[in-house]
């Protein structure tokens, strides 16, 4: 991460750092949380009930990024083990990229470029690489959330018509000031010319984009996924993909990251990015600050000392004892990723 954000942690507490990024087991998990009373962690790091079974001192666990899925918060509210996420902060870094993404699934900017490199474009054609237009077209939205939100802002720039479906509609003055109309699940599948992910990731939402749902989508739309990768069905989407009931997509996320499935590597009307959405310089610098900031308030000390300024599960800051008790606890252990 950024040494000086991450050095503000000594000045309460022993660290721990994990200099090597790489994948870590439940058991190596396991084995790192036991001694620690407070954890920095990523995305990549998978926590239940297994990892924290013998981390009897763990009190807060600061998770760098918006999405918590890597986090089981029934098991760490049931261990009085507060989580807490980084939000808000990148908001527009990821809308942006979103955009960018969307711009270049329907334009096939990556096929272009590849086209350009391979010494396959020997003259101008009239009809070479066509793609799909942003302007005036229905641009949907799936998850209406803050990022959400962000995009639709941008496409209103961009004088696309935009449609959204959210688990609770809008306000009505929410809904004007976006330039938004709501629409049924299957209604703005069939209605977006470009369709965009924005929504979390939960039981309820895993495979929600299947067979089903492409099949309502328009053979010349596109699909975007910046939000989590179980959300799509990869080999479904492959295979509208392969055989033209789509016609491009642009996928940030994969459910089995970092590994990327063959059948998604060999089309060529498919945009991939290593779940890059929040990687500007100073978003990311951001978001290590304000988990920086959550795990020092989270073990109850600093200027926030007991109220994180993005918990998860407010239930849990009483069993975990934040507060006085542990004011100024000098010999607490965090560890970073």
């Amino acid at each position: 991460m950024f040494d000086d954000i991450v050095g503000q942690l000594a000045a309460h507490f022993e660290l721990t750092l994990e200099r090597e990024v790489r994948s870590y087991s439940s058991d190596e998990l396991a084995e790192r949380l036991a001694p620690l009373d407070g954890a920095l962690v990523t995305l990549n790091e998978r926590i239940g009930a297994a990892e924290i079974g013998s981390a009897g001192n763990l009190r807060a666990i600061a998770n760098v990024g918006v999405g918590y899925n890597n986090l089981d918060l029934e098991a760490l509210s049931a261990a009085g083990i507060v989580a807490t996420n980084t939000p808000d902060v990148l908001t527009e870094t990821t809308a942006d990229f979103g955009f960018a993404l969307l711009m270049a699934t329907a334009r096939r900017i990556t096929e272009a470029e590849a086209f350009v490199r391979e010494g396959r474009w020997r003259a101008w054609s009239f009809t070479t690489l066509l793609g799909a237009d942003l302007h005036g077209s229905t641009l949907g939205i799936l998850g209406l959330g803050r990022i959400g939100r962000a995009i639709a802002r941008r496409a209103r720039g961009f004088g696309m018509r935009v449609v959204y479906h959210n688990r609770s509609r809008l306000t009505p003055a929410l809904e004007a000031e976006l330039g938004a109309s709501w629409l049924g699940f299957d209604d703005l599948l069939s209605a977006s010319d470009h369709l965009v992910l924005v929504l979390p990731y939960t039981p309820a939402s895993h495979h929600l984009i299947d067979a089903r749902a492409l099949a309502r989508m328009k053979p010349t739309a596109t699909l975007v996924n910046i939000a989590r990768g179980g959300i799509v069905d990869e080999l479904a989407l492959a295979d509208a993909l392969a055989h033209g009931r789509l016609a491009g997509a642009g996928l940030d996320v994969f459910e089995g990251e970092p590994r990327v499935r063959p059948e998604l590597l060999a089309l060529k009307n498919l945009v991939l990015t290593p779940h890059i959405g929040s990687a500007s310089l100073a978003t990311r610098r951001a978001m290590v600050q304000l988990a920086v900031d959550n795990l020092i308030a989270a073990m109850g000390v600093g200027p926030n000392a007991g109220h994180p300024p993005s918990i998860l599960n407010a239930d849990a800051l009483k069993a975990a004892g934040t507060g006085a008790a542990v004011a100024g606890a000098k010999n607490t252990t965090a560890s970073k990723r």
